[in-house]
């Protein structure tokens, strides 16, 4: 059985991955397809956990190739945290929001002031897509950001994992994947002491 985490981003999905590195009879990664093209895109290892937010991007070849015979994760946190997160990494090379507004949007120039509202259009698109595609899935666990520890015990079960949840549960007392503001508070109080 295959298992597809799904999510806007921004969703402690690096976390959960880290948590899901302890489970013994799945292999898991996040985002370990990003790169590649067409059908090989979604060729995953029979028993693995994909955790990917790009995934909502590929809903018809999800639904082509796995339809109803995987378990889908659908990973939530409140839609303006997730947008808010998402306004700190603006300044990122590569975001994808910015793509999502210049490039789904066409929206040649956005203002600083629009910035937040492309954010949040882009969280309720992705949200949206993903709620319709697993609306007749049999096999689904919604998951939220403020309740993984919890949650995460029904989806260990859920999938019949085998390992160390213990240390499983200790990812989510992990901060992964912080923003870049984040990062620089951070350095900021260690300086200060």
């Amino acid at each position: 059985m295959n298992v597809f985490v799904l999510c806007a981003g921004r969703t402690a999905s690096t976390a959960f991955s880290a948590a899901c590195l302890h489970i013994e009879n799945f292999t898991s990664a996040h985002e370990s397809r990003v790169n590649i093209l067409g059908k090989e895109k979604l060729l995953y290892p029979e028993n693995h956990i994909e955790v990917d937010n790009r995934l909502s991007w590929f809903i018809p070849q999800l639904e082509e190739k796995y339809g109803d015979d995987a378990f889908y994760v659908y990973l939530k946190r409140d839609s303006h945290k997730i947008a808010k997160s998402y306004l700190e990494r603006w300044g990122l090379t590569e975001s994808i929001v910015k793509a999502y507004g210049h490039g789904i949007l066409m929206m040649p120039t956005i203002t600083k002031e629009q910035r937040y509202d492309v954010c949040l259009d882009y969280v309720h698109h992705v949200e949206q897509s993903i709620a319709h595609f697993l609306k007749n899935k049999s096999h689904t666990l919604e998951m939220n950001t403020d309740s993984l520890k919890e949650d995460f015990g029904h989806f260990w079960e859920g999938i019949g994992a085998q390992g160390n949840f213990e240390s499983a549960l200790a990812e989510f007392d992990v901060q992964h994947n912080l923003n870049n503001t984040s990062v620089l508070t951070r350095l900021k109080r260690l300086v200060k002491g």
